[in-house]
């Protein structure tokens, strides 16, 4: 490792940013060069004098000032950005993480992971507010993306350069970090860590970003399952309601001629016309998928895929030439 950057959003964390940098430096003495990113995203209680003051004392102290407020994925998408490092530890910066565990994640991630997740033992948190909503929230999602780890709300973590790289964080997709690296194909492990209480600032979490965090779980879910074959998803739907829309009006159709029970009196005729309107809406959306898909692809220039490592690969070229 030749430079480990710790990337740390933060919003009107003033009295946090010195004993932040300062628990990184002693955490970090004596260990790989590093440097500090933290971004201000959009912070109106002077953390930006702070982080400014910090950064004129030690020029491994990088700081980024967004112009508003653009929300923690947005931040520390700009962190990883701005980031050097070739591996990159992200944390909090309410000091509820611990710097004094970053050489625990980088051991671990020696042994050949390409991601370390860190998982919060004894949380400091308010049981109602932040516990119960948290189980919840970590038990769904292991269920409906299939990821085995148990804390998905942790925010320390240490990832190599090129899994950082093929991070793309917007809305709350901060939260779900976790399944975007597993979706590359990573190799992710979790280990325990500390977690101490809030001592300065306020908590920017609310119950409300529960309903945000169930919304963007349906994205990762049809990201990671069907980006690249929309038609799989939005095709099966539209099959299913057409054979439901034709079972329906077939069976309005025998019992016009067995029962006398007229088509347009039959609310299976009706349920059936529904049915086939919105089977022929879900095929469409298909069709429009797969195009979008196209285009996200081929104009950036992006590959359904994913390599870990190549081998003699330079000399391809020459003997295809041959």
């Amino acid at each position: 490792m030749q430079l480990l950057s710790v990337v740390v959003p933060v919003k009107d964390e003033r009295d946090n940013v010195r004993p932040l940098f300062d628990r990184v430096r002693a955490a970090l003495a004596g260990g790989p060069a590093w440097e500090l990113v933290v971004v201000d995203d959009g912070s109106t209680d002077g953390t930006w004098a702070e982080l400014a003051a910090v950064a004129a004392q030690d020029p491994r102290v990088k700081v980024v000032r967004l112009r508003r407020n653009f929300g923690q994925s947005a931040a520390t998408q700009a962190g990883l950005d701005a980031a050097a490092g070739d591996v990159i530890v992200t944390m909090d910066g309410d000091l509820q993480n611990d710097p004094a565990d970053i050489p625990l994640l980088l051991a671990k991630l020696d042994e050949g992971y390409d991601a370390v997740l860190g998982r919060r033992e004894k949380r400091q948190d308010k049981l109602i507010l932040r516990k119960v909503p948290s189980l919840l929230a970590n038990w769904l999602i292991r269920r409906v993306l299939d990821v085995p780890f148990k804390d998905f709300g942790c925010t320390l973590r240490a990832m190599r350069r090129d899994v950082a790289d093929g991070l793309e964080l917007y809305g709350e997709m901060h939260r779900f970090i976790t399944a975007l690296i597993l979706q590359q194909g990573a190799r992710v492990t979790q280990v325990p860590v500390r977690h101490h209480p809030r001592t300065a600032g306020k908590s920017k979490y609310t119950l409300s970003r529960t309903v945000r965090v169930m919304l963007d779980l349906l994205t990762v879910k049809f990201l990671g399952s069907y980006q690249t074959r929309p038609m799989h998803v939005f095709g099966g739907l539209g099959l299913g309601c057409l054979g439901l829309g034709f079972a329906s009006g077939l069976t309005a159709l025998v019992m016009k001629y067995t029962v006398g029970m007229g088509m347009t009196a039959n609310p299976l005729f009706l349920f059936g016309a529904v049915a086939a309107l919105t089977g022929v809406q879900f095929l469409s959306l298909g069709l429009v998928g797969e195009v979008l898909t196209r285009v996200y692809f081929e104009s950036q220039g992006k590959r359904p895929y994913a390599v870990r490592d190549r081998r003699n690969l330079d000399a391809g070229p020459a003997r295809k030439a041959a």
